[in-house]
């Protein structure tokens, strides 16, 4: 006779988006508030769709707008939403409404673990959820919390005088909650049906419950991040927008060379830009696995980008002659190097020709080929996008702006079908770089071919609107050994002296 194994429970991520938006100074809740191009809850709830661990999501929204909601996810196709339905007037109401929610269609004695989710925490980590979920296997009750970087102190208000400390607790053992706070349903619903004989009971979060009203079931705190965090304040807005601009994303690398043939034979790629560097690699190697390529530029084809016919007429040519296009690809640009009160109007107007709205015309031209296959448009900026440096601020400028225009278009072309995506190489061996710096030290640079490979890649992923870095692998530390925004910060400081 053969055992059965026992079947996992269903997951479910419960993201509670009751919130007014009053301390942001909103007329409408803040999770409605768009950062980085969607609404903060889109960003929420994308995260739990992407998550292996979760199998499906409710949403408890600020009483009428669930419409507003039932929009997002229609838009965004997020198919992992199974309800949407108005929060309460209390955290308490809200969380009642989403037990009595869980428990519908389950049989007796059936289970299923739950996740409860701040909607204003759009930055949460795939590791979090799935440190959450793991945890499930062990205990009742998890939550997420980080060590506190400052002091706390208690306090005490004297009359008039105003406040007083009376304690300074160990900080060591202090932590600040975060979410998702996870529990078997069972056990959430025990905790709250205990609470509601209290006559006084309110909740701030749902671990407290179950800390006060089950006090023998313990509590497993998961770690946290600094990047989740609660967009509660005015400036927790502009730093989450800044978080997204700043945050890279890795491409998913192809499993083997096969993949890359099946993936691009037969496809069109139209490259500017393609004379030599990344350009040329990208071209030779789309054409070793089977792909149609033209590569363009100002040295072998004649190709100015800055020349609007120039563009026209090789898409034109490109569709004409294959009767498509897939991919389009600008590595084109210039960098001269020096200060701008010195630098004179025709350098200055090249710089701002090529670089800028060299890109932008081949966006435009380049849209109703790209909607047609629903195909991606490629562009690249520098590691100086960050931050602008001396004597490099026509070209760091430029390659801001180009960052901006991705992310732009992407949200711009979605309903198009068509992904728009930047790479960002770290300092990259190229004839340009030559140019402008001279000989620099062996191994000091990334390969153009890496960065090619790379940009392969992200034409064959689903991304859009993503900055991807490329760097040199650090042997010590893997990039899977750090989130995406971990990778964001390091990259940050990096830059900090890199061209």
């Amino acid at each position: 006779m053969s055992v059965q194994p026992i079947a996992k429970p269903r997951t479910t991520a419960v993201v509670l988006a009751g919130g007014t938006g009053q301390r942001v100074g909103l007329s409408i809740p803040k999770q409605l508030l768009k950062i980085a191009g969607k609404a903060v809850i889109e960003h929420t709830l994308s995260i739990f769709e992407q998550a292996e661990g979760i199998d499906d999501i409710i949403v408890l929204m600020a009483p009428g707008y669930v419409p507003d909601v039932e929009k997002i996810v229609a838009k965004a196709c997020l198919t992992k939403v199974t309800k949407i339905i108005e929060g309460g007037t209390t955290r308490n109401e809200t969380t009642e409404r989403a037990i009595s929610a869980l428990g519908e269609g389950l049989l007796d004695g059936e289970d299923r673990n739950v996740l409860f989710h701040d909607a204003v925490r759009p930055l949460l980590s795939q590791r979090v959820i799935q440190d959450c979920v793991d945890a499930l296997e062990r205990y009742d009750a998890v939550d997420v919390a980080i060590p506190s970087a400052d002091t706390i102190i208690v306090t005490r208000t004297h009359g008039g005088d105003g406040e007083f400390i009376t304690e300074v607790p160990d900080r060591s053992r202090l932590r600040r909650g975060q979410t998702p706070q996870a529990f078997k349903l069972s056990t959430i619903r025990k905790a709250y049906e205990v609470a509601a004989g209290d006559p006084n009971f309110q909740a701030t979060d749902d671990c407290s419950v179950v800390l006060k009203y089950l006090p023998d079931v313990p509590i497993y705190v998961v770690a946290g991040d600094e990047y989740n965090m609660k967009v509660t304040q005015p400036v927790d807005v502009f730093i989450a927008d800044k978080l997204f601009q700043l945050a890279s994303t890795a491409a998913p690398q192809q499993a083997d060379e096969a993949a890359y043939r099946e993936l691009l034979a037969g496809k069109t790629l139209v490259v500017f830009g393609g004379s030599y560097g990344i350009g040329a690699d990208i071209a030779t190697l789309a054409e070793q696995y089977g792909a149609k390529v033209y590569a363009l530029g100002r040295s072998t084809t004649g190709t100015h980008v800055e020349n609007p016919e120039h563009v026209d007429d090789a898409l034109s040519k490109a569709y004409s002659e294959t009767g498509r296009i897939d991919y389009v690809i600008n590595t084109a640009g210039v960098l001269r190097i020096g200060k701008l009160a010195e630098t004179d109007n025709t350098t200055i107007q090249e710089a701002l020709n090529v670089n800028y709205l060299a890109p932008v015309q081949i966006a435009r031209a380049s849209h109703k080929y790209l909607a047609e296959t629903k195909g991606q448009l490629l562009l690249y900026t520098s590691s100086s996008y960050t931050r602008g440096r001396a004597e490099y601020s026509l070209y760091s400028s430029t390659k801001a702006a180009m960052v901006n225009l991705t992310q732009a278009l992407a949200d711009e072309w979605a309903a198009d079908g068509v992904r728009v995506n930047c790479v960002n190489p770290e300092r990259t061996a190229t004839p340009m770089r030559t140019k402008a710096f001279g000989d620099e030290p062996a191994g000091s640079l990334l390969s153009s071919e890496a960065v090619a490979r790379t940009s392969l890649d992200v034409l064959l992923s689903e991304l859009t609107g993503h900055v991807i870095d490329v760097r040199q692998v650090d042997p010590t530390r893997g990039a899977s050994e750090a989130s995406g925004f971990e990778q964001a910060l390091a990259a940050v400081l990096d830059r900090q002296a890199d061209v």
